[in-house]
């Protein structure tokens, strides 16, 4: 059986204020242009459809316009909820849509059946898990000590009771511990939603949805996220964007394979003076209209200098300078190894720095209770 595995369309998002939706329309017509080359059995979308729970009129229209041209080429298509989607807006009308081979994920009740497709070596079960922290598993197994997201994903594919006889493909969206994360992702503090890869131990793949970066989990093809389709932040410049085929023959038989994406326009960073980037023998043949991030090295400050790159460069997203001034000016960096510390610690050490002295025990109370309340959604 032949899948397409896709996540992370974020579609409607912007980046440096600028908008990527004629750039989402032109590669979702190449993923279109794949599927047509592939003729899969299924089409697998593993979260964050949108760039916002409540998304645009004209990204709605835009997944519209995808999913009927999907369902004309009478490829089955499994979509889920992502963290930046809301559940209950994707799954409007999804018992409807169902009829046409176009399945999405329910809102989470506790119980997920599995829609099968049927091959030459027998069915495949495919499960559709969406987004989930632990208050959403919580309140369906009151029975069970649920405190990590791990403890969360474990019971709900507990639940689930695939059969261990059979092909069984999950399409998740959960930050696998191990994962290499990107700038244009959510980081969640102290590492809290880490999901222990042994929770997928039954699946014979499981498609993975929000990291965006193509990344294989644990050394294994078996748990795999497929990355965006497009690059979302320039800490993706280096990425080689693609779509990922997966081919599931007899059982315990799996063969992973890409297919890159060439974007509309490219995002890549460029360095130097500005009589060098300015000099046309430098960008001349070049794509100038991809977006860029430019780092001039000029010691003295260029006026207007953004309007006239644009000149130049028209899609100059991001301008910085690296010279002698900017190196030796003080500069209040981001918060630094964020995954390992707990939110009471980076509020404490924001907080302390705001106020030259640190949060009286009363006060780190207070903040820890209403973390705790924000955190299990109670406000």
């Amino acid at each position: 059986m032949k899948l397409i595995h896709l996540s992370d369309l974020h579609l409607g998002k912007r980046v440096n204020e600028f908008s990527m939706l004629e750039d989402q329309a032109y590669i979702l017509g190449e993923i279109l242009a794949v599927v047509d080359a592939e003729a899969p059995d299924a089409v697998l979308i593993a979260g964050d459809v949108y760039d916002k729970s409540v998304p645009s009129a004209e990204a709605v229209s835009l997944f519209d316009s995808f999913l009927w041209s999907l369902s004309r080429r009478k490829s089955q298509v499994f979509v889920i909820a992502g963290n930046h989607d809301s559940q209950e807006r994707l799954a409007f009308g999804s018992r409807l849509m169902a009829e046409s081979g176009v399945h999405f994920s329910p809102v989470y009740t506790g119980k997920i059946a599995p829609v099968t497709l049927t091959d030459a070596f027998g069915p495949v079960n495919l499960y559709l898990l969406p987004f989930l922290k632990p208050a959403n598993v919580r309140r369906f197994c009151p029975e069970e000590e649920i405190g990590s997201y791990t403890d969360a994903l474990r019971a709900a594919v507990r639940m689930m009771e695939p059969d261990p006889d059979v092909r069984n493909v999950l399409v998740t969206h959960q930050f696998v511990t191990g994962a290499e994360r990107s700038e244009s992702e959510e980081i969640s503090v102290g590492g809290a939603d880490n999901v222990d890869a042994s929770v997928f131990d039954a699946f014979d793949y499981v498609a993975l949805g929000h990291i965006h970066g193509p990344q294989n989990i644990g050394g294994s093809e078996r748990i795999r996220y497929c990355g965006t389709p497009l690059k979302y932040s320039f800490s993706e410049a280096c990425h080689e964007k693609s779509v990922t085929v997966v081919n599931l023959a007899e059982k315990g038989s799996l063969e992973i394979r890409t297919v890159p994406l060439i974007p509309r326009h490219d995002m890549r960073e460029l360095r130097g003076s500005y009589m060098e980037l300015t000099s046309r023998s430098n960008y001349e043949g070049t794509a100038v209209d991809d977006y860029l991030h430019i780092t001039l090295t000029d010691e003295e400050d260029i006026p207007n200098v953004i309007g006239k790159l644009r000149v130049i460069y028209p899609n100059l997203m991001k301008l910085d300078y690296d010279n002698t001034r900017t190196r030796a000016g003080g500069v209040i960096g981001a918060a630094e190894d964020v995954e390992h510390k707990t939110p009471l610690e980076l509020f404490g050490e924001f907080y302390e720095k705001q106020n030259g002295q640190p949060l009286s025990e009363e006060q780190a109370a207070f903040s820890a209770q209403l973390m705790e309340k924000i955190w299990e959604g109670d406000t």
